[in-house]
């Protein structure tokens, strides 16, 4: 019985050569083209994703209690004297930021400054 051709000389280096080429090309081409991540990457990527869900729908809450509030006006006034990142601190410690069984959250905190600052 004879050994086939491809067994030969050097056709096995060279098909092992081809298989490493072909594997390399593929795990390049689908992380980098194909949109294939890693699953540590897409665990951060929901978190981050959830967290500015969050921000996107407390913000405007805390605006609307900021303006609800017995002296909005003045707060307003005070807040708008403070400077720039001081006013997520002050938001969070009159409790504009705070919602029932949870923490205050500054990113939440922030995002409702940004939003009052528009407030004329």
């Amino acid at each position: 019985m004879q050994t086939p051709e491809i067994f030969q000389g050097d056709s096995p280096r060279r098909l092992v050569q081809g298989a490493f080429a072909g594997a390399l090309v593929t795990v390049v081409c689908g992380f980098y083209l194909g949109g294939w991540t890693l699953g540590s990457t897409a665990q951060k990527q929901v978190m981050a994703a959830e967290q500015t869900s969050v921000v996107r729908v407390l913000a405007p809450i805390c605006a609307d209690k900021f303006k609800n509030s017995a002296d909005a006006g003045a707060n307003l006034e005070a807040l708008n004297k403070a400077d720039s990142w001081k006013r997520d601190e002050m938001i969070v410690k009159a409790g504009w930021a705070t919602f029932p069984g949870s923490e205050p959250d500054r990113q939440v905190a922030d995002a409702c400054a940004k939003l009052l600052a528009q407030v004329k």
